[in-house]
């Protein structure tokens, strides 16, 4: 099956993505994952025992007839987490940081909501100077709200990676409705929620009628 049909039967207009997919430069969610193993008849398993035995090693560990014992929910996990230590493994100095420390002028985006929501419309841009080392990092943003503590506090500057997609559990920045939320993400067999760590507030759990779109992942 070439690149142009397996595209136009996961219901993508171009054949970009499976290109990039073949490449190695990105890897698809779990929800595509199952949907390519459904076209090529194979279960979800099969497509990821393929996938992680490309690494050849002297010192194998056979993980899949535990693997296989787990519930899907508890399946998904296992592989968000294999996909984070293989990330970290290809990308070794992704978030490297700054040996010398002194002070860094940056532009902060603007607000994003660690309570009711914000507007991450860039309108609101400031300049300010920090004490370094920083991270690596495409845009930043300042909390506003506590929901999130004791992680992120109200008014603390984040760094951000701008990407499409994101793991479990990592720290995104989301848009849900026009506004801006930093929260964490889970995702299960459910669906999505978008986690607060301070209990006082109420998680945000995505339907599909909102308009929801990850900007990026915070940079920790």
């Amino acid at each position: 099956m070439d690149q142009l049909t397996l595209a136009n039967k996961l219901g993508r207009k171009s054949v970009s993505s499976v290109s990039e997919w073949e490449k190695g430069k990105y890897t698809p969610k779990v929800g595509v994952l199952a949907d390519i193993a459904h076209i090529f008849n194979v279960s979800l398993e099969d497509l990821m025992n393929t996938d992680l035995r490309k690494e050849n090693s002297q010192n194998k560990v056979d993980i899949f007839p535990i693997f296989n014992e787990l519930t899907d929910e508890h399946k998904y996990e296992v592989y968000d987490y294999a996909q984070s230590k293989l990330d970290e493994q290809n990308h070794p100095n992704v978030h490297n940081i700054e040996e010398s420390k002194q002070n860094y002028t940056i532009d902060v985006l603007g607000a994003v909501s660690a309570g009711t929501g914000e507007w991450l419309d860039g309108q609101s841009k400031e300049t300010v100077t920090i004490e370094g080392p920083i991270p690596k990092y495409d845009f930043a943003v300042r909390v506003n709200g506590n929901s999130m503590e004791p992680t992120f506090s109200d008014g603390e500057i984040l760094f951000v990676n701008k990407v499409d997609e994101a793991r479990n559990n990592q720290f995104v920045i989301a848009e849900v409705n026009g506004e801006a939320f930093v929260k964490k993400l889970f995702v299960s067999m459910d669906g999505v929620k978008l986690i607060s760590l301070n209990r006082d507030y109420d998680d945000i759990v995505i339907h599909d009628y909102d308009d929801y779109q990850i900007v990026g992942v915070v940079v920790l």
